[in-house]
């Protein structure tokens, strides 16, 4: 089993980078018959195919919603590696129990890290009155479920206000990419955020759901965070994770690095 660089998140050790599950789940933020080939696509044996190449070089999370087949694609990946996998869980308001129930569902599948989900955070979020409503209790139903407590958003004045206001919250997702994709203000004023709290963020969508090469896109995001920050990806395919994960190893020991490009008829003078 490799080492991968780690960071500490609520006294978990968690690796830099996070497997990511919009791929596996048919979230492909592209069109509706991707998200149908992803969704018959990836059993919790393929999805575990993935990840067991993320697990093989020491990475030990992935980022996903109450999902059982998620779970189950854990369970597959721990008994082929013997890596054991923190459950970053996103729970919504789409379960029969709410929130609250979404996050009791969290602590039955497993989950180390709990993190309701934008649709939760951002909604309540008041910037001008600086709290987001209804917080402290979600905080303290994770707390209790002794599980590590986060939030996930796509606004950085959430990190702004949870770290004026000090809510227990031990960490952030946020979407950074070079292109600026779901990020809600320009990526310059992001990146200020990120590196300015001093919790550390789960940087999501550094491809842009596709949009941004991996080379281009992982440069800009482990160029824009703070050592302690980490990144979230999605992959297809267990030659897209080795491939990611190679270029992520290099610009963490600050190499540049090397990958073989994609080579089509019309780029053959470019190889001379």
């Amino acid at each position: 089993m490799s080492s991968f660089p780690m960071t500490n998140v609520g006294g978990l050790e968690i690796s830099r980078v996070i497997v990511g599950s919009n791929q596996f789940l048919g979230y492909s933020h592209y069109s509706q018959a991707r998200d149908r080939w992803l969704r018959e696509h990836f059993t919790p044996e393929r999805m575990a195919d993935v990840m067991a190449v993320y697990a093989r070089r020491g990475v030990n999370a992935i980022m996903a919603p109450c999902r059982a087949s998620i779970r189950e694609a854990i369970d597959i990946t721990e008994e082929r590696t013997g890596q054991p996998i923190h459950y970053i869980v996103t729970p919504g308001k789409d379960h029969p129990g709410g929130l609250l129930g979404a996050i009791e569902l969290s602590k039955e599948l497993g989950g180390s890290i709990c993190m309701p989900h934008v649709s939760y955070t951002d909604n309540n979020l008041a910037v001008d009155e600086g709290v987001i409503h209804g917080i402290d209790p979600v905080l303290r139903k994770i707390r209790g479920l002794e599980m590590v407590p986060g939030l996930s958003t796509h606004r950085p004045e959430t990190i702004t206000v949870c770290d004026e206001v000090g809510y227990d919250v031990q960490a952030y997702t946020q979407p950074l990419n070079s292109i600026g994709f779901l990020c809600s203000v320009e990526t310059d004023w992001v990146v200020r955020v990120i590196n300015r709290t001093p919790k550390p963020v789960m940087c999501i969508k550094p491809f842009a759901a596709g949009r941004v090469l991996p080379p281009t896109g992982l440069q800009f995001v482990l160029g824009s965070c703070k050592p302690s920050d980490m990144v979230v990806l999605g992959t297809m395919s267990a030659y897209e994770a080795e491939e990611d994960l190679d270029i992520c190893e290099a610009l963490m020991r600050g190499d540049r690095p090397e990958t073989e490009l994609s080579v089509t008829r019309s780029k053959a003078h470019l190889l001379r």
